[in-house]
């Protein structure tokens, strides 16, 4: 527990501060630490992800309701975020303010999730509107940066509204020189689900549509997933590119594997992980953090 009698104590605090204090949230954002600069020496950043359940997607593995308790969450985003190799957070403003009222957030990099509209398995999932942060927000929550998640799906219109959108959080992150980080995949339908072309081709694809938007790139990092030829993928950019962990479908050891050989690719730039590390087979999030920092440092 944090030892600033600034901070809450307990999550019993933490919602009697939501109930009778509010603005207390937006007073401890302001007063946050930040960092001088994004990247620490070695260029390399390592954050954890935690924007899942704001989509509906509670699921890890074989648990589909993994991510249902808000307080083991926030215990284990805060064992994570103890780790001396994390740099910083990418998580939607519920649990962002969670972890900002308990102190856990301080000389971290901190991410706000701007599109949480597409749900998971809806009809609309496609047309992924920006109903969490925008740009004015984020920098008003002393935030470093916003991040969103841009599926491209040629026969779904949907896609042109997430399209117009992710390229007017760019335009307005960069006008305040904070970070677009954007998520794109080439997607489709199949069988009412959406599933995404994880080949090089189809993420080469999606990064040449998303680098294109907005007025201007200067701001704007990619979040992409580790696929075969990930070499062929990288020579598609020139724009700083963290990796995406995803839901694991391999043994930890061949998950770390794949993200070392990645992590070596020109224009990378760190690690965006969060269910792989936040729930691992063992349950020992501290080992796993400690492993994909050590990989990324």
């Amino acid at each position: 527990m944090p030892e600033n009698p600034s901070f809450a104590k307990d999550y019993a605090e933490v919602s009697d501060v939501r109930a009778f204090r509010p603005g207390r949230i937006a007073e401890l954002a302001r007063a946050r630490r930040r960092r001088e600069q994004v990247l620490p020496a070695d260029g390399r950043l390592m954050v954890i992800a935690a924007d899942h359940p704001a989509r509906g997607a509670n699921g890890v593995g074989d648990r589909p309701m993994a991510m249902a308790s808000r307080t083991e969450l926030l215990d284990r985003l805060r064992v994570a975020l103890a780790d001396p190799g994390v740099d910083g957070l990418l998580a939607s403003a519920d649990i962002i303010e969670d972890l900002t009222l308990v102190g856990a957030l301080e000389g971290k990099v901190v991410l706000g999730s701007m599109n949480r509209g597409g749900l998971q398995g809806a009809s609309f999932e496609l047309d992924d509107r920006f109903t969490g942060y925008d740009a004015r927000a984020i920098a008003d929550a002393n935030l470093d940066g916003g991040k969103f998640l841009t599926r491209i799906a040629l026969d779904d219109p949907g896609t042109l509204s997430t399209l117009t959108a992710s390229a007017d959080a760019i335009s307005e992150l960069a006008a305040r020189r904070l970070i677009a980080m954007i998520e794109p995949f080439w997607s489709r339908r199949e069988g009412g689900k959406v599933t995404h072309d994880l080949t090089a081709e189809g993420v080469i694809k999606s990064v040449n549509v998303a680098q294109a938007l907005g007025r201007t790139t200067a701001y704007t990092w990619l979040k992409l997933p580790v696929v075969d030829e990930m070499e062929r993928v990288m020579e598609a950019t020139t724009l700083p590119t963290v990796l995406l962990g995803g839901d694991p479908t391999t043994s930890p050891e061949e998950t770390f594997a794949t993200w070392q050989k990645a992590l070596a690719l020109p224009s990378v730039r760190g690690l965006t992980v969060g269910r792989t590390l936040l729930y691992p087979p063992d349950d020992d999030v501290a080992a796993a953090v400690r492993t994909a920092a050590s990989l990324v440092h």
